[in-house]
């Protein structure tokens, strides 16, 4: 809705690392076509083009990325709200 402050955060991890990180095991069983429609395996996933926060969790620490976020909020918030 406009209006709405919205910022999109993208987490970016390799098909590779989300399947080592699956404790179901749904990436396997997608691969092995017992679930249809699996975003990733049977189904596309496409990058946001303009994310406001990338956030890399197959190389970037946790508190890293949680930095990462709390910063972009902190601007966000000083650039949208300060002179209100």
């Amino acid at each position: 809705e406009e209006g709405i402050p919205f910022i999109e955060v993208y987490t970016k991890c390799s098909i590779e690392e989300c399947i080592k990180r699956d404790p179901k095991g749904l990436y396997k069983k997608a691969l092995r076509g017992e679930i249809k429609n699996f975003t990733g395996i049977s189904d596309p996933y496409e990058e946001p083009c303009s994310p406001d926060v990338v956030l890399n969790t197959e190389h970037d620490s946790i508190e890293h990325n949680i930095d990462k976020v709390i910063r972009y909020v902190k601007e966000f918030l000083h650039v949208n709200y300060d002179n209100r």
